[in-house]
């Protein structure tokens, strides 16, 4: 019966052939972890930590710092900061000048985030910079405390330790997601036992520096010693942030070792 002509098809002529009626399956949407994943990832690409980039550790570790000018943008105004309030500070009051340490601290922020402009620069970062020092500036102005301007970094380190420790506990590592996205492998790695074990440590190292932060830098925020809080931010910034970063390198270049291009043909 399905071989005979419809009533509609011409005499001696093959059956016309209808368009279907039924709309193509539309894409499956992304799931939440490549989502995620393609954030981590695009952000570790942008800071120039693409493990597909064969560039060296000492290379990569620089780019994460934002070479001089990053490391420039994100130390001297907490040195600002914490000279002149040591140089200001009264025994009988037991403060320095806020007004003026948080003043030139915030003030130097801004001009670098003005230069990156003029120069037509990416000033992300700085931006992102400016308006963390100018919350802490705001807070610690309205309560008095030069202690308090350090609030804005105690609850940073909270949110990326919790995130890191809370996703390599439930197996969705955050380290994983990124390099899952840069190498092009979205989420597969998870049947690769050594790679979530590695992954695993990566994130649960990272909740510990933040961890570590909170550990020792509270007491001296609750015991109001600015002077000794201010220099451990400094030396627990990026003095442990860079041995990190160029650790975690390494583990993943070691996960994903580039392969030799063929002498023949010249491809990888």
């Amino acid at each position: 019966m399905s071989d005979l002509p419809r009533p509609d098809d011409a005499p001696g002529e093959p059956p016309t052939e209808r368009p279907s009626t039924t709309p193509p399956d539309a894409p499956a949407p992304a799931s939440a972890s490549e989502v995620l994943g393609a954030a981590l990832g695009g952000a570790a690409r942008r800071a120039g930590l693409d493990p597909a980039s064969g560039k060296s550790t000492g290379h990569v570790v620089w780019a994460a710092m934002g070479g001089w000018r990053g490391i420039l943008e994100s130390v001297l105004p907490g040195v600002v900061f914490l000279v002149v309030w040591t140089a200001t500070y009264d025994p009988g009051t037991r403060s320095g000048n806020l007004l003026l340490s948080l003043g030139l601290s915030v003030g130097l922020a801004a001009v670098f985030t003005v230069v990156r402009l003029v120069q037509r620069q990416s000033a992300s970062a700085a931006i992102g910079g400016l308006v963390a020092a100018a919350a802490a500036a705001a807070l610690s102005l309205w309560t008095g405390r030069g202690e308090d301007s350090f609030i804005p970094g105690f609850l940073t380190n909270t949110i990326y330790g919790t995130a890191f420790l809370v996703s390599a506990l439930i197996g969705w590592p955050l380290i994983g997601l990124a390099v899952g996205f840069l190498m092009g492998e979205g989420t597969a790695w998870r049947a690769d036992k050594r790679k979530r074990r590695v992954f695993f440590w990566l994130s649960i190292a990272w909740a510990g520096l933040f961890a570590a932060r909170l550990i020792v830098q509270l007491p001296l925020y609750f015991s109001g010693n600015v002077t000794a809080l201010g220099t451990l931010k400094l030396v627990m910034g990026l003095p442990l942030f860079a041995p990190l970063v160029a650790v975690t390198w390494l583990a993943v270049r070691a996960l994903y070792p580039r392969r030799e291009p063929d002498a023949k043909t010249g491809d990888e």
